[in-house]
Order: structure tokens, then C-alpha cells, then sequence
């Protein structure tokens, strides 16, 4: 088995930023559900959870990045979406949506653990990638 950790940190205010002067920028980032997701949660933290998504996403690519890089292929931040679920008590869940990297987790058996915290100014997440069984 092995396992790979990524971890990404931005600041709130640049994907504040982006989401409100950058045309496109929430529709190319994040999935309609995860848009659903985050707008239905108090709104006076929106931005805090948008940008802890972007950091997530992050995280996972570069926990990922070298099993992607073996299998030759690429993913972007629509190729993941990222929930928070009920089961798990809001618990944050990747679900994969890109059917090669869907196909090449089953293959190789891999596991993915996100978290994901934030404060007023920051987000942070870390990732956990664990690749076949123990």
C-alpha cells in the first residue's frame, strides 16, 4: 500500500475575489451541486467554504498527482466534487466524476480522506490518498 498526502491553503479574499469580478470562474471550479451545496449553508460563511472547496480540490491533486502522472492522465477541479455529507455528519466526501480517474481508482483500489477548516481570512485543506489494501 501506499500513501500520498497534499494540502493546500488560500485566502478567502482571492476566491472572493475571483468568484465576484471573474466571469465563468465558480462555473469552471465548482460543479452545480457543489454551488447547491454551499449556497444552501449560512450565507455569512459562503466564501470560507468556497474557498476551503478550492483548497480540497487542490490538496486532492497534489496528493494524487503522481499516480495521475503513472497513468498518464490530467485532472481539473470539474473532474472532482466535493460534498458535504449527511451520513457522516456534514462530513466532507470526494465523489470522483471523470470516468478514466473514476475507472483508475477502482483498478488500483484507492481510498481518499479530505478535510477541510477555515476561519474568517483562510481555508485549508489536506487530503489523504492511500493506494491498494494494507
Amino acid at each position: 500500500m501506499q500513501i500520498y498526502c497534499g494540502t493546500d491553503i488560500i485566502e478567502v479574499a482571492r476566491i472572493k475575489d475571483a468568484i465576484n469580478n471573474t466571469i465563468g470562474f465558480k462555473e469552471n471550479i465548482y460543479t452545480q451541486n457543489e454551488i447547491k451545496n454551499i449556497d444552501a449553508i449560512r450565507s455569512d460563511m459562503k466564501y470560507q467554504r468556497y474557498a476551503g472547496r478550492f483548497a480540497a480540490k487542490e490538496a486532492l491533486y497534489k496528493a494524487m498527482s503522481k499516480v495521475l502522472i503513472e497513468n498518464k492522465l490530467s485532472m481539473s477541479f470539474l473532474d472532482v466534487e466535493i460534498l458535504n455529507s449527511e451520513e457522516l455528519n456534514r462530513r466532507p466526501v470526494v465523489y470522483i466524476l471523470n470516468e478514466n480517474i473514476d475507472k483508475l481508482c477502482k483498478e488500483l483500489e484507492i481510498s481518499i480522506d479530505i478535510s477541510i477548516s477555515h476561519i474568517s481570512d483562510n481555508a485549508i485543506a489536506n487530503a489523504i490518498v492511500k493506494v491498494g489494501k494494507e
